[in-house]
C-alpha cells in the first residue's frame, strides 16, 4: 500500500504538470514544451516545499532555499530569452562561412598544411577570417552561432558564445537548489519518522516529500556529471558539438603519415584553441 501510494500520487500530479506546460508553452514563448516542463517543474516542487517541508525548516534556510529558486526563475527566463550569438542572415561574416569552400577542405584534408609546431593545424581556407572558425550551424534552431556548443532541450535554446556563462551559472544553480531540496527533504523525512520503519502508512504529504526527494537527487547526479563534463571542456576551449563531430572540422584534424612500411594515413583530434587552462578560463568569462 506505501509503495502504491508513493509511486501513484506523485506519478498523477506530475503528468498533470507535463501537461500543464504543454498548454503554457505559448504563454512563455518557448518552441517546445520542454522548457515549460522545467519551469512548471520547478513551481512544483516549490509548493511542495512551501505546503509540506517548510514547517520543520530553520528560518534561515527557509530563506536561503527560497532566494535560490528565485534565483533560478530569473535564470531560466533569461536563458530562454538569450541570444546565444546568432549570426544574421545578412551578416557578412555568414556569406563568408556560407560561400566557404569548406566542404573541399573537409573533402581533402590532405591539403592541409600543419603548423610550425607539428602538433596543430590552421584553417585559413580562402575567404575564411580567424574569426568565424568557431560558428556553427544549429540544425535544430536552423541557424548559425558563435561559439556553438549544443542545443538544449530543456532551455529550448542553443548554448553557444554568449550564453556559455549563463549556462553554466544556471546548472549550478540547478544542482544548488536540488541538493537544498533533498537536505530539506530529508530534513523533513527524519522529524516525521517516514523512513525509520515504525509507521505502517505514509500520508501523501509523504509520499509527495519522498518522491520529490528522490527526483531531486538523481537531477543532482546527472547534472553533477554534467556539470564536470562542461568543465573540462571549458578547462581545455573545446565546445561539445567540436569534441563529437571533430571529423566534419578540418582545424580540429590533423594527419598522421604512415610509418615506413604502412599505407594507412591516420587523422588524429587536435585542438587549436587550447591556450593553457588559465587562459581558457579568462577567455571563456570573458576577462582577457
Amino acid at each position: 500500500m506505501v509503495c502504491y501510494f508513493l509511486c501513484l500520487h506523485p506519478a498523477v500530479v506530475l503528468l498533470a504538470v507535463a501537461g500543464f506546460g504543454r498548454c503554457c508553452k505559448g504563454l512563455l514563448r518557448v518552441r517546445g514544451s520542454a522548457p515549460a516542463f522545467v519551469f512548471f517543474n520547478i513551481l512544483f516542487v516549490w509548493g511542495v516545499y512551501i505546503a509540506v517541508i517548510r514547517k520543520v525548516i530553520s528560518p534561515l534556510m527557509d530563506i536561503a532555499f527560497h532566494v535560490e529558486l528565485v534565483v533560478l526563475v530569473i535564470g531560466l527566463h533569461s536563458i530562454l530569452s538569450s541570444n546565444p550569438g546568432f549570426v544574421s542572415s545578412g551578416s557578412s561574416c555568414l556569406d563568408k562561412l556560407v560561400n566557404s569552400p569548406v566542404s573541399d577542405v573537409e573533402a581533402h584534408p590532405e591539403e592541409l598544411e600543419p603548423s610550425t609546431c607539428g602538433t596543430r593545424c590552421e584553417f585559413l581556407a580562402e575567404g575564411i577570417s580567424a574569426s568565424i572558425q568557431r560558428v556553427r550551424h544549429c540544425r535544430h534552431c536552423k541557424a548559425y552561432v558563435k561559439g556553438f556548443d549544443h542545443h538544449c532541450p530543456a532551455f529550448g535554446n542553443c548554448i553557444g558564445q554568449e550564453n556559455h556563462v549563463l549556462f553554466i551559472f544556471l546548472l549550478v544553480g540547478f544542482i544548488i537548489s536540488e541538493a537544498s531540496y533533498v537536505a530539506c527533504s530529508s530534513q523533513f523525512a527524519s522529524k516525521s519518522h517516514i523512513l525509520d520503519g515504525t509507521r505502517l502508512e505514509t500520508s501523501l504529504s509523504g509520499n509527495l516529500a519522498i518522491s520529490t526527494m528522490l527526483f531531486s537527487l538523481l537531477q543532482v547526479l546527472w547534472q553533477g556529471v554534467f556539470l564536470i563534463w562542461h568543465i573540462y571542456c571549458i578547462c581545455f576551449n573545446i565546445r561539445t558539438d567540436e569534441w563529437i563531430n571533430w571529423k566534419r572540422y578540418p582545424e580540429l584534424q590533423q594527419l598522421v603519415q604512415p610509418q615506413p612500411g604502412e599505407t594507412i594515413t591516420e587523422m588524429r583530434f587536435i585542438n587549436p584553441y587550447d591556450k593553457g587552462v588559465l587562459r581558457n578560463v579568462k577567455e571563456f568569462l570573458k576577462l582577457h
